[in-house]
């Protein structure tokens, strides 16, 4: 019998800093309000198909999603949102929240305590842990924002380039 060393179990290594995941919220963020900004005035609260929601609904949602996940992880509080439907069908509006929200996540995310990503938190739709949560708000934020791009081009319209979503 041989004997083994001890062997130091710590956190599993991460893929990606909160930093660059900041980096890839922001520029997820940036593509979704070209695509916003892209819609006609018009069409942005009232076109859809198959009955789907409007994208201006969606993408007040996608605020939702996003306001939670940021106030979740800073404070550890998951409350179900009062989904709004937005608050309004004023594009303007809608950029100024989505704006004010922006500048917040680049100035507040910074503080989360990097241990809180992997903690478990239970959240309206089931428990997962801080990493689930955060980048189950971009899965979201991703699905509606592909259901405008449909809508543009059903539109006529050509929707901002993918790659784009980096840029500022």
């Amino acid at each position: 019998m041989t004997n083994t060393p001890a062997v130091e179990v710590s956190a599993p290594p991460m893929i990606v800093s909160p930093a660059q995941f900041l980096e890839y919220w922001q520029g997820n963020r940036r593509l979704t309000r070209r695509v916003t900004l892209a819609f006609p005035e018009d069409q942005l609260f009232t076109f859809s198909i198959g009955g789907m929601r409007p994208f201006g609904v969606l993408a007040w949602e996608i605020h939702q999603v996003s306001e939670l996940t940021l106030t979740g992880l800073l404070t550890g509080e998951w409350p179900m949102p009062e989904w709004r439907n937005g608050v309004s069908q004023d594009r303007a509006e809608l950029l100024g929240a989505w704006d004010e929200l922006t500048a917040r996540i680049e100035t507040e995310m910074p503080k989360v305590d990097p241990a809180f990503f992997p903690q478990m938190h239970q959240l309206p739709w089931g428990e997962m842990s801080g990493w689930a949560a955060a980048i189950y708000n971009i899965d979201n934020e991703i699905h509606h924002r592909a259901q405008g791009y449909v809508y543009l081009r059903a539109l006529g319209i050509e929707p901002p380039a993918f790659p784009a979503y980096m840029g500022p």
